[in-house]
């Protein structure tokens, strides 16, 4: 793997020739974030990198995944009989939520404003976006968790499969239109669920055991709003750019085969994580619930990046994510019968291997790419 380029020459020219290309037209958005990011950015030094901006927002949806894991493992924290999670958690994350969403926000500008955009740089915000998605949703899990007023692990990974495929529908688009059309839901999520977790700390988690209207409780509601905002906006948006783009014969893929195919990898990965799920002997979802969401946001983030790449680049998406492989293999053991420690092992090992596949993908390609831009200068 060491040795293994993740960029051809033809990927690397394609990004010499890249214009960034999008359209933003969610009212939040454009009258009441984009104004305060406006403001916020003037704040920063003109010196402070905006990749340095993108990856602390990362790591802050990360630290949130980590400080909820501590106190929240195996998503029983908000159930009743069960220790909760204590308030000041609440707030911290609930903070840090929006800081993150706002330095996400932020980090464009202070590249046009510093006159430092470039390809690497889209491409580094927009691979962690796609790889916090996981840690987005599995945090967000904890307010309602699981038990008799929560939701089952098996419909959180489901729900996080909706987010997933919301997400990469974006750059799906922009793979066949050229064009990113920002999802709307992203930033009403974004803003809402920061607040929700300020109002967990004042009202605590018991608030939520009360049906919302009737006999429909909240976790119902959270069930509905994304499944909703899936099929109901992002889906049908999606599709409408799509077609916009084909009846002004400006669709950069001609064949259906051709504009599909970056969603084969996704596709397949669902397949295969859902038939483990199925067939797993000690019942693994339901053992190591966050590890098994990790593992398949790793795995998606990866297939994501490669489609942004070749996006980007103007060339063909790569038809599947070796990655997959492992998985494969993984599945078919399962299929034929091990015991419950041996499971866990191979969950444990192969989320290892994810991880640091993926992470090795990320410094490869920002490496090959201040290669070829050394190389193009000398």
């Amino acid at each position: 793997m060491a040795g293994y380029e993740y960029v051809s020459p033809e990927q690397l020219a394609g990004f010499d020739k890249y214009k960034y290309s999008a359209v933003d037209t969610n009212p939040l958005s454009l009258y009441v974030m984009h104004p305060f990011w406006n403001t916020i950015v003037k704040v920063f030094p003109t010196w402070l990198a905006p990749n340095l901006i993108t990856f602390s927002g990362f790591l802050l949806v990360v630290f949130n995944f980590l400080l909820m894991a501590y106190f929240d493992p195996d998503f029983y924290a908000s159930a009743p009989g069960h220790k909760h999670v204590p308030d000041w958690v609440w707030i911290v994350v609930g903070i840090l939520n929006f800081v993150a969403y706002t330095l996400d926000g932020v980090d464009g500008k202070q590249a046009r404003r510093t006159n430092s955009s470039t390809p690497l740089g889209e491409l580094f915000d927009h691979g962690l976006d796609s790889w916090s998605c996981v840690y987005f949703v599995v945090t967000v899990y904890s307010i309602f968790g699981r038990g008799s007023t929560g939701v089952s692990v098996f419909v959180l990974y489901l729900l996080l499969w909706v987010v997933l495929f919301s997400f990469i529908l974006s750059h799906w688009e922009k793979y066949n239109t050229g064009i990113l059309f920002l999802p709307w839901g992203y930033d009403i999520s974004q803003v809402t669920i920061s607040f929700v977790y300020i109002v967990t700390a004042v009202v605590g988690v018991e608030a939520w055991y009360e049906p919302f209207l009737f006999n429909f409780l909240y976790r119902d509601l959270f069930t509905s709003m994304i499944i909703g905002c899936a099929l109901c906006v992002t889906l049908p948006m999606s599709l409408l750019n799509f077609f916009r783009s084909y009846k002004n014969n400006t669709l950069k893929h001609n064949s259906v085969y051709e504009a599909v195919v970056p969603l084969f990898s996704p596709c397949l990965l669902f397949i295969l994580s859902t038939a483990w799920i199925l067939w797993s002997p000690s019942d693994i979802l339901e053992l190591h619930p966050r590890v098994f969401y990790f593992m398949v946001g790793t795995a998606f983030a990866n297939s994501t990046c490669q489609l942004i790449v070749c996006q980007m680049s103007s060339t063909r998406c790569p038809t599947l994510n070796w990655l997959l492989v492992p998985l494969f293999l993984v599945v078919l053991v399962v299929n034929l019968g091990v015991a419950s420690y041996v499971e866990s092992i191979l969950l444990y090992t192969l989320t290892t291997a994810f991880t640091l596949a993926h992470i090795h993908y990320g410094v490869r390609v920002g490496s090959t790419w201040r290669i070829f831009r050394w190389e193009e200068g000398e």
